[in-house]
């Protein structure tokens, strides 16, 4: 494996407490590397195209998270998967180096962390939006809006779909949470109908 990535210490120190952690580590090394050789676009597009190739493959979630494969087995088919996908360079040799480190477990958590590490080095803030349905573009539009006058910041919204929550959003911000679901409506309505009984 070339270079800077087997001699780079990845103990980087951080304010962040999301970033604490071992994924932190990897996500701001990796992000270090990758702004100092001009390579964030890339390094960022390339992790978004392994994160689907873990969404679509029940597979590669298994290799990927599986004890019982060694760390030479990992690194071999971690290796094929991304040459099959055009992934290369930093980003390959960063996926190689963290599967031979038996790390490659916390892969989707570093691809978080890293996203995140991107978004606020580009004055960004990302949004999670859970929605009982899909929402359409005007939608979200308008919330990235609101939510961008709200916090001052350009919002990047990441969402999903979540029935469970009948109706309304719940939005999350970093550590900040706003709940307008109706299913904790409904829930904080029993709840008092049950105290007043």
């Amino acid at each position: 494996m070339p270079g800077p990535m087997r001699t780079r210490a990845f103990d980087v120190a951080t304010d962040q407490p999301m970033m604490a952690g071992v994924a932190g580590r990897y996500a701001s090394a990796l992000f270090e590397l990758a702004k100092e050789s001009d390579k964030l676009t890339e390094t960022e597009a390339d992790l978004a195209k392994f994160e689907q190739l873990l969404a679509a493959s029940e597979d590669l979630r298994r290799m990927v998270r599986s004890p019982v494969f060694t760390a030479e087995e990992q690194t071999r088919a971690i290796g094929r998967v991304l040459d099959k996908a055009g992934i290369g360079g930093l980003s390959a040799n960063f996926f190689k180096l963290i599967a031979s480190n038996r790390r490659l477990f916390v892969a989707s958590d570093i691809i978080k962390a890293f996203r995140e590490l991107s978004a606020r080095s580009r004055g960004e803030v990302t949004a999670e939006v859970a929605s009982a349905t899909p929402l359409g573009a005007a939608h979200l539009a308008e919330l990235e809006k609101a939510l961008a006058a709200s916090v001052g910041k350009e919002v990047k919204l990441e969402t999903r779909v979540d029935p469970a929550l009948l109706g309304g959003l719940v939005v999350k911000i970093g550590s900040r949470m706003i709940d307008s679901s109706l299913r904790t409506k409904l829930s904080g309505l029993e709840t008092a109908l049950k105290g007043a009984g």
